[in-house]
């Protein structure tokens, strides 16, 4: 029931984050959008090279976010579920990911995000690419892959405040 609650409990939070930061400026979200879209924002001089995917500064950020997850997983796994070794930590860590993962590729990107104008960049909002779901599940099959080091990270750390604690 715990794990539940924490999925649950993480779906709401990042929906509230991702919702947030998108109404507020479509353009922060901008790197999680097909190429042509951010190609034309930046031919539309709305966005610099090193804000779509791929730049440094997209990777450093997306680290630190990374890093950021990881602690919290690991403190979260190891006081709420009791996870004490790192196959737990790893465990319990990357089921919640993958429950985030999947949501945010099915429910926020393909359900949501791909219907409003809203969250549309200016000068974009007519282009067939935003309904290019299966860029939003490519997507989500790589978040799975990047998601194993940072379950990894969980497992080590947890398995560290076991030792502390």
């Amino acid at each position: 029931m715990i794990l539940l609650t924490e999925c649950v409990a993480a779906c709401i939070l990042f929906t509230l984050v991702v919702v947030a930061v998108s109404l507020k400026d479509p353009l922060a979200q901008v790197n999680n959008w097909p190429p042509a879209i951010q190609q034309r924002a930046r031919e539309l001089g709305l966005i610099r090279e090193e804000q779509m995917s791929g730049s440094k500064k997209v990777y450093a950020k997306k680290l630190a976010v990374a890093l950021v997850i990881a602690i919290a997983f690991a403190a979260l796994v190891f006081f709420a579920n009791g996870a004490r070794s790192f196959v737990d930590g790893f465990g319990y860590s990357y089921l919640i990911w993958t429950v985030v993962n999947w949501y945010d590729a099915l429910v926020i990107d393909c359900l949501w995000v791909c219907h409003d104008q809203r969250v549309r960049i200016p000068g974009t909002e007519n282009m067939k690419e935003y309904r290019d779901y299966w860029f939003h599940i490519r997507g989500s099959l790589v978040g799975q892959v990047l998601g194993l080091p940072v379950a990894l990270l969980v497992g080590g750390l947890t398995a560290v405040i076991g030792l502390l604690v």
